[in-house]
């Protein structure tokens, strides 16, 4: 199947990462992010987080600093609403979103998808879509307890050694979510490898998004 770049090595590409939780984006997008970083793409990344109160706050700026280390540029922000309650917190959520679109001028946009079981990815996707509406908008997938995986129609096949250095930077950062029985790189590798396998990527392993509009040129 012939792949469609957004950006070759070399060339330049804004991103914009839209994470509820500390440790989302890495979990969804990561691998993706440290692929273009690899394959020499010039990024320039603006990297926000909803959601980072106590020890996770350190957690999401050190996580996210590791992450982009290599990218052309990086802007970090880190927000304080109430884990778990964003619809109830909605007008304020949207505020934030709105004033962050009237400031970023993104290429990309990586956030949740629609029918993820969590609340707050809900949310903040719904928001995303109603502040960027001329954007490409990747949705990204997280693996939980609540069973949630659907049918995702875009894949970015990564190779080895960046599936590698994800996992090792997600065990590395997020000490607070290391006792979830969940949170463990063979749960994330095995994720990236049926991924791959739908894509039928070169080093078996891939990240997988859902895109409700894009367009060819």
């Amino acid at each position: 199947m012939r792949g469609l770049a957004l950006a070759r090595p070399g060339e330049s590409l804004s991103v914009l990462c839209l994470g509820a939780h500390a440790d989302d984006i890495e979990i969804g997008a990561g691998g993706t992010i440290l692929g273009w970083i690899a394959a020499g793409v010039q990024l320039d990344v603006h990297w926000c987080v909803l959601s980072a109160v106590g020890p996770r706050e350190a957690e999401a700026m050190a996580s996210a600093e590791a992450f982009l280390a290599g990218a052309r540029s990086r802007r970090i922000e880190l927000g304080q609403f109430r884990d778990g309650y964003f619809p109830n917190q909605g007008g304020d959520i949207k505020d934030w979103v709105q004033d962050l679109a009237a400031r970023a001028r993104p290429d990309v946009i990586l956030t949740h998808r629609a029918d993820d079981a969590h609340q707050d990815h809900r949310e903040l996707r719904r928001l995303t879509w109603n502040a960027f509406r001329n954007h490409l908008i990747l949705e990204y997938e997280i693996p939980k307890w609540d069973g949630d995986l659907g049918r995702p129609n875009v894949y970015m096949p990564i190779s080895m050694d960046t599936l590698e250095r994800k996992l090792a930077l997600l065990q590395t950062s997020f000490a607070t979510q290391r006792a979830k029985d969940w949170f463990d790189p063979e749960t994330f590798r095995g994720l990236a490898r049926l991924r791959g396998m739908e894509c039928r990527a070169p080093e078996r392993y891939a990240e997988a998004f859902v895109v409700s509009k894009a367009i060819l040129q």
